[in-house]
């Protein structure tokens, strides 16, 4: 009696473990980079929405009664996350959401051992699909988070809160890299120019919201002229890594200009030869230079999606997914 007890209450928690699980993945389908991983987060959502009913049909068949406020605290726990992640930066979202997927893949772990000390071979069935499927998913998110590691575009795009956040720890972290130049008059000029350009980089994304796409396009020159500007004035005083700093600015938000691309006359190739070539990158920072490129440039989802799964392959490597 006391195992199926304990059983009923770990299929309940899983439940609504579940429930938030699916609610979360239709969340992060607008933070999708490619429709591949648009398509993957939708059917993950619906695969969890068909692992929680199959839950519940187990938690009927050992007598269990059905709970009614699971379903919306599922939801609620849903919401709370998406909320309250909208301060975190990207990595610790991703992070969160990985705490989920450990604690919904120890629990089914927990409930087949439970399932086959009660004797109940359905049960157990049932936890060997979460187990399969948590594992699956656990794999996924390393993944994701190696990817960021590694400094490139992850399957995930940052909200803009999370870009907010993100930057806000970089700025923090600024005066620590300039005071490691060493120069207080390289410090000074160093930094001033990158108030102009954050100035100015907010400027423009003013502008931009407030006229539409036009000046979006205009908006994006400027900061782009701006930033290139300030990687010019870093390396001519000699801030080498504050030069470095700057460029990979660039490179993120697909500034570069096509001869600082790491494939040759990229402007010049087909999107079959474009794709043919990313695949032969095997440096990270390429790659996110050539998914930020094409971004903000062609956007042609077939070369995204290639550099985006050569990218993800050097994740696994460096995280040991297999």
């Amino acid at each position: 009696m006391a195992h199926e007890a304990t059983l009923i209450a770990q299929l309940r928690a899983l439940e609504q473990l579940t429930r938030t699980e699916a609610q979360i993945a239709r969340i992060r389908v607008a933070q999708a980079r490619t429709d591949a991983v648009r398509r993957e987060l939708r059917q993950n959502a619906a695969n969890a929405d068909r692992r929680s009913a199959e839950i519940l049909e187990r938690l009927r068949a050992v007598g269990g009664v059905p709970d009614v406020v699971t379903p919306a605290i599922g939801r609620l726990l849903a919401f709370v996350k998406g909320t309250v992640e909208q301060g975190q930066r990207l990595d610790e979202a991703l992070l969160g959401d990985l705490t989920l997927e450990h604690q919904l893949l120890d629990r089914a772990r927990y409930l087949k051992v439970l399932a086959q000390t009660a004797g109940r071979s359905d049960v157990e069935s049932l936890a060997e699909r979460l187990i399969t499927a948590h594992s699956a998913t656990v794999d996924w998110l390393t993944t994701v988070l190696a990817e960021l590691a590694l400094g490139g575009p992850p399957a995930l795009s940052p909200t803009p809160l999370q870009v907010i956040a993100g930057g806000v720890t970089r700025v923090a972290a600024l005066p620590t890299r300039f005071a490691v130049e060493g120069v207080n008059t390289v410090l000074h000029r160093v930094r001033r120019t990158g108030e102009d350009v954050r100035d100015a980089a907010v400027h423009y994304a003013g502008q931009a919201a407030r006229f539409g796409s036009e000046t979006r396009e205009v908006a994006a020159a400027g900061r782009d002229a701006a930033l290139r500007r300030a990687e010019g004035v870093a390396r001519r005083e000699g801030a080498g890594e504050t030069a470095q700093r700057v460029h990979e600015a660039r490179r993120d938000l697909g500034a570069l200009r096509a001869e600082e691309l790491p494939v040759k006359n990229y402007e010049t190739l087909t999107a079959q030869q474009a794709i043919a070539a990313i695949r032969e990158l095997t440096e990270p920072d390429d790659l996110t230079a050539m998914i930020a490129y094409e971004e903000a440039n062609k956007n042609r989802a077939g070369v995204v999606s290639a550099a985006q799964t050569r990218h993800a392959a050097l994740a696994k490597e460096a995280a040991g997914v297999s």
